[in-house]
């Protein structure tokens, strides 16, 4: 269901500490850092923290996105129109293709009506 889960956070340092702490207490593997992030995959999923994007404060909402697994080009989009037509709102740039630090992806990102931000993605295998 979930592709990945991102959090948001303005000391990486000591939030990097605390989650290679924890998290490798469940057997997880010491973070990999990228300059304004760092991220664990583990048993097929992803959880990232990173500052906020948009440079404000990080909140328990700002620099959070739920990210769920799309089967395809066309769910990524049927998701995007199904959420546009109940109450969401577009954010980021329009469904696409993206190059993450990941590989490819095929990605669209919501608001829900509550204001969580939302991203659908298809890994392209290549």
């Amino acid at each position: 269901m979930f592709t990945h889960i991102m959090l948001g956070a303005d000391d990486l340092d000591a939030s990097q500490r605390f989650y290679d702490a924890t998290l490798g207490a469940l057997g997880i593997a010491p973070a990999r850092r990228a300059e304004d992030r760092f991220l664990y995959a583990h048993d097929g999923g992803i959880f990232i923290v990173t500052k906020p994007i948009n440079g404000a404060a990080a909140s328990c909402a700002n620099g959070g996105t739920i990210g769920f697994r799309a089967g395809s080009i066309e769910a990524v989009d049927a998701w995007h129109a199904a959420g546009l037509a109940h109450g969401g709102s577009a954010c980021e740039d329009p469904p696409g293709h993206r190059d993450t630090r990941l590989g490819r992806a095929y990605a669209a990102y919501l608001r829900d009506p509550a204001g969580n931000k939302l991203c659908a993605a298809h890994r392209i295998v290549a």
